[in-house]
């Protein structure tokens, strides 16, 4: 039975990704995107376009993960899992000098050393010896210093490419305190968002680069435009964009350079529709967020039944949210796991589009800022953004097994979130 739910899940991905909607958020597999051939691995489509599988074993994903690491291959590369890295190019976390010269006479090249103030950490990129794959040179460097934190690049889905046109992004608005952190792609300027970004920063080469999906998680997050209301409409968001213009958007150390920001700015709750493998850079940025009380929101991810919850999701503290259609029943896509913490709607709805107007989305990427925006609301009136979580839990509607489950969590969040199209 399980492996019958398996393949069912894949087949209906599969037809998914195969007939791109009309107008779709993402286009499809292998479109070229400002200039760099980049395949779909990011966000949902419109029309009921799925958000793709990330795992490497399964079919859909490893194509994509293959066209993405073939057309950019001088600058990526796979690690051990299939997954995409930044190539030739391991990342170090506060590591002693004593440790960077080990690296510097095993030939590592540390090419730039940076301080992290919000989180109270140093990052030190090392360029690996010539010829030598990065994941090779990754287990080298943790031989060498056995009680150092080191990992590669990885890259993290959920933004970035986008068949819709890069627009400008919105201007700042002036007055007003960011509720709500959001780390995505850039933000374009919408009706539904205008007057809403406290500030929009670029943590990626290119800079700011307006794109679908953080268009979209941004007005389901606190949008406000006629009929159309996001979870928390009207709460200021502070926006960090990882992915800008470049093949390497997305990085761990891109990622981990934004939460920092976020740090820096006291923004109490933190919405990362992205995702990825395990990493140990990102793991100790989050955990040292967490530790000053922000709550971190992320989507399970599209692996599945059969498979584990995506990263950051799956990091301990972290708020993993599912998605539901409009019946409330969990997407065919949703990762499963004793991690999941609440369910929220994740398709049959409408979220802004970065061309203007309004699209219809699905995937757990959309899911997830429903519950970080009435997470905000809640924060307030508690002082504390984690024992908001309780308050939630309180409100929600159970689903599934009584109780909490792999499945739903611990029940329904902003139900009648769902915006029809205006």
């Amino acid at each position: 039975m399980k492996q019958a739910l398996k393949i069912t899940g894949l087949l209906a991905a599969t037809l998914l990704l195969a007939t791109p909607g009309r107008g779709q958020i993402l286009g499809p597999v292998g479109q070229t995107v400002d200039g760099l051939a980049r395949p779909v691995l990011r966000g949902a489509g419109l029309d009921g376009t799925a958000e793709a599988i990330i795992r490497p074993a399964r079919s859909i994903a490893s194509v994509q993960l293959k066209s993405l690491l073939r057309d950019n291959a001088a600058v990526l590369e796979a690690d051990d899992g299939g997954f995409p890295v930044v190539r030739g190019t391991v990342v170090a976390l506060s590591p002693n000098e004593a440790a960077v010269g080990r690296a510097r006479a095993a030939g590592f090249d540390p090419v730039s050393r940076e301080t992290l103030e919000g989180l109270g950490v140093t990052l030190v990129t090392l360029r690996v010896p010539e010829g030598m794959p990065a994941r090779r040179a990754l287990k080298k460097l943790r031989a060498l210093d056995p009680s150092g934190r080191y990992d590669l690049d990885h890259l993290y889905t959920g933004a970035g490419a986008s068949s819709d046109k890069a627009l400008a992004p919105p201007a700042a608005a002036t007055g007003g305190t960011p509720r709500i952190g959001l780390i995505d792609s850039g933000v374009a300027a919408h009706p539904a968002i205008d007057g809403l970004i406290a500030e929009q920063s670029g943590f990626a080469p290119g800079g700011v680069v307006a794109g679908a999906h953080g268009t979209a998680v941004a007005s389901l997050l606190a949008g406000r435009h006629g009929t159309f209301n996001g979870a928390a409409p009207g709460q200021m968001l502070l926006v960090a964009d990882v992915y800008g213009s470049g093949p390497t958007g997305g990085s761990a150390r891109m990622l981990t350079r934004a939460l920092a920001w976020m740090a820096q700015r006291h923004v109490p709750v933190v919405n990362i529709s992205l995702v990825g493998p395990p990493n140990a850079i990102v793991e100790a940025a989050i955990s040292a967020l967490m530790r000053q009380g922000v709550a971190i929101v992320a989507a399970v991810g599209n692996d599945g039944p059969a498979g584990a919850l995506a990263f950051p999701a799956a990091y301990d503290g972290v708020i993993a949210v599912t998605g539901v259609d409009r019946r409330d029943k969990v997407l065919t896509e949703a990762g499963r796991s004793k991690r999941v913490d609440f369910a929220a709607p994740g398709a049959d709805m409408a979220a802004a589009a970065a061309s203007g107007g309004y699209a219809r989305v699905r995937g757990t990427s959309y899911a997830a800022p429903l519950v970080a925006g009435k997470l905000a609301l809640a924060a307030p009136a508690l002082n504390n953004p984690m024992a908001a979580v309780e308050t939630l839990a309180a409100q929600a509607q159970d689903l599934g097994r009584q109780g909490i489950d792999p499945v739903y969590g611990r029940g329904l969040i902003c139900g009648t979130c769902r915006n029809a199209m205006p």
